[in-house]
């Protein structure tokens, strides 16, 4: 498969939703092919379609004050938290011309993570059952998984902690659990990551795990003057 990937570098969660929403359309009806998006987003947190209120901990007037908003969404998950220093993928790929069934798509993203944590850092990750989706070292969680699928086009994706701010993971019970805790590369290693690095190599993973031709391309290639 030939995948366009495109780094947004910092993008408004809501700007980032509309733009998906535009980019799967399009790919339904055959105008792009798959793509992978690549951003950074300011700080919110996401409701995923089994998100609790209860498990938003601050109050409302409490994340204004933080400049923090809340988006519902229709990925699969509980409450997470997006913020700078995280690398967030939204693969938008036609499952059925890829050959690939949703076990299969979810599969390939945790074993491209685990491969690149072990490969590159040394660091053992593992995936678990579905009422742990994501990737884990011991019981701390360094990717937030959350995928929808409609028509066979995947949206949402994974949110990979490299050089999170972890401190903004206590507003909320991440994803539902009380038990774990989130962890980021930098955390684990006790050095400073290069995100553009780290960017890089998880291109070349997520390339290799989906036997996928890499195309990096501008926005402006893929959509055309749409507004979105």
């Amino acid at each position: 498969m030939k995948l366009n990937v495109i780094d947004l570098g910092t993008m408004e969660y809501g700007k980032c939703l509309s733009l998906q929403t535009l980019i799967r359309d399009m790919r339904d009806n055959d105008e792009v092919g798959d793509t992978l998006l690549l951003v950074e987003h300011p700080p919110v947190l996401t409701l995923g379609c089994r998100g609790k209120d209860d498990n938003v901990l601050a109050e409302k007037s409490v994340l204004e004050k933080m400049g923090i908003s809340i988006f519902k969404t229709s990925r699969g998950g509980d409450v997470t938290y997006h913020g700078p220093g995280q690398i967030v993928g939204y693969p938008i790929i036609n499952l059925k011309k890829a050959g690939l069934g949703a076990k299969d798509y979810l599969d390939n993203i945790q074993n491209m993570f685990i491969r690149l944590l072990k490969i590159e850092y040394g660091i053992e990750a593992h995936k678990e059952d579905k009422e742990y989706t994501g990737i884990w070292i011991g019981t701390d969680k360094i990717t937030a998984i959350g995928i929808h699928i409609r028509h066979m086009i995947t949206m949402h994706g994974f949110a990979y902690n490299v050089k999170t701010n972890l401190d903004h993971f206590k507003l909320i019970n991440p994803c539902g659990l009380t038990d774990r805790n989130p962890i980021s590369l930098e955390k684990i290693l006790g050095r400073e990551i290069d995100m553009a690095e780290a960017k890089d190599l998880l291109i070349r993973y997520f390339g290799e795990e989906f036997n996928a031709e890499i195309n990096k391309i501008d926005l402006g290639e893929v959509i055309n003057g749409r507004e979105y």
